[in-house]
């Protein structure tokens, strides 16, 4: 019977540490920085790893040119990528924390 108890606290003291590696991972995720871009160059939109934006860099040109639904569709561009960057980055992040299993709501 102690054997089963042994194995009852391997599990618990795995689980503990896939819980402080949860957490480890949480707190590079917003340290992470990932950067959209869209018109080449012409809007940058930085954001966290977990996709909250924290920058937006507009070129002056840009702004000069006069056509603001070129502009909105620029930053628009931009906020998707700096997303699809975001979601990759934590989904690399799950991966190595899950041995690629897919476990939702992890993040």
């Amino acid at each position: 019977m102690s054997s089963a108890f042994g194995d009852m606290g391997n599990l618990l003291k795995q689980a503990q540490k896939m819980q402080r590696d949860l957490e480890l991972a949480r707190e590079e995720l917003k340290n992470a920085r990932v950067v959209g871009t869209a018109g080449g160059g012409v809007v940058f939109l930085e954001a966290d790893g977990d996709g909250q934006i924290l920058a937006v860099r507009i070129q002056p040109g840009a702004i000069a040119g006069g056509d603001p639904s070129m502009l909105e569709d620029l930053v628009l561009a931009a906020a998707r990528d700096a997303f699809a960057k975001a979601a990759a980055l934590r989904q690399e992040r799950l991966s190595k924390l899950s041995g690629g299993l897919n476990l939702p709501g992890l993040f």
